[in-house]
């Protein structure tokens, strides 16, 4: 167990600008991290203070605003198939959209008021690629969409998320009770429930759901227009990923030190969302010819 990575997020934060991060370094110690990879300089303000990441916020605003419009463009769609549950995922994320902001966005602010946008950023990406999961099974009807038992069991197993891991995220930043304190120890930052429920398990989700959609769209509703959007959608995630944990330090010391990776991922999960948001409203915008007792052709 000593020599596996499995856990360690040091090499990902001497890459990467990632809201676990700055939970690594935590209230009581040094707010760089022990990461000495390439630091971003941003613009420099007064009182040797600097705003880094302004590419990241800028686009985190877009986001929002855009996914806004999603919101509302959906409330018109009064009778498509998982509209309720859509816009939760659009809510969620909002919510990390805004946490971004804050967490990956290099304002100078206090470091505590950083550490709890992280733990809220990581939190909310818990419990919004599990609501996209779920939207991934809506379509199947196992149970009435939007009924009060269905948005409830929605609602209250995201909420499990987003306060689980959120308090587990927080505790590690602040050292509540000291239980995550081995995370600050180098050269590994090991904390193995974050790197679980932060990396892992909303992977799986997200792969979860593009299989349970391509089944859906292929298999039961026998069309193949719409896994363009959703081909596209799941290129573009993974567009994002690979330049945030693997070109990042390239793009930062190739621009000495102004944008990093983080710039793009951002760019390509929104561009992700709302390809997402388009294979659902194809999928719902006409009536598909599906016969109940037998749904598979």
């Amino acid at each position: 167990m000593g020599s596996t990575k499995f856990g360690n997020f040091n090499e990902f934060c001497h890459d990467s600008t990632l809201p676990i991060c700055n939970l690594l370094s935590g209230v009581t110690h040094d707010q760089s991290g022990p990461w000495q990879g390439c630091e971003l300089r941003g613009i420099s303000l007064s009182n040797n203070q600097h705003l880094g990441n302004l590419g990241s916020i800028i686009l985190a605003g877009v986001a929002i605003a855009i996914s806004v419009l999603l919101l509302l463009r959906s409330e018109r769609k009064r009778a498509a198939v998982g509209r309720r549950e859509m816009q939760a995922f659009l809510l969620g994320y909002i919510l990390i959209s805004l946490c971004e902001i804050f967490s990956v966005g290099d304002f100078p602010l206090n470091y505590k008021v950083r550490l709890a946008f992280s733990a809220i950023h990581i939190g909310a990406i818990a419990a919004t690629t599990w609501i996209l999961f779920l939207n991934g099974i809506v379509g199947f009807q196992l149970m009435d969409d939007g009924t009060p038992l269905s948005l409830g069991l929605l609602i209250g197993s995201s909420l499990l998320f987003l306060i689980g891991v959120g308090y587990i995220a927080l505790d590690t930043g602040f050292s509540f009770t000291g239980y995550w304190d081995s995370s600050y120890d180098g050269p590994n930052n090991r904390n193995i429930a974050l790197y679980v429920l932060y990396l892992l398990i909303p992977l799986l989700w997200i792969v979860l759901y593009f299989a349970l959609e391509t089944v859906l769209v292929l298999r039961v509703l026998g069309e193949r227009r719409p896994m363009m959007f959703l081909v596209a959608a799941a290129v573009a995630f993974a567009a994002g990923q690979v330049f945030n944990f693997v070109v990042s330090p390239y793009i930062c010391n190739g621009t000495s030190q102004a944008v990093d990776g983080a710039l793009f991922q951002t760019l390509f999960t929104l561009v992700s969302v709302v390809l997402i948001w388009f294979f659902w409203s194809s999928i719902t915008e006409d009536d598909w010819p599906m016969d109940p007792g037998n749904p598979y052709p």
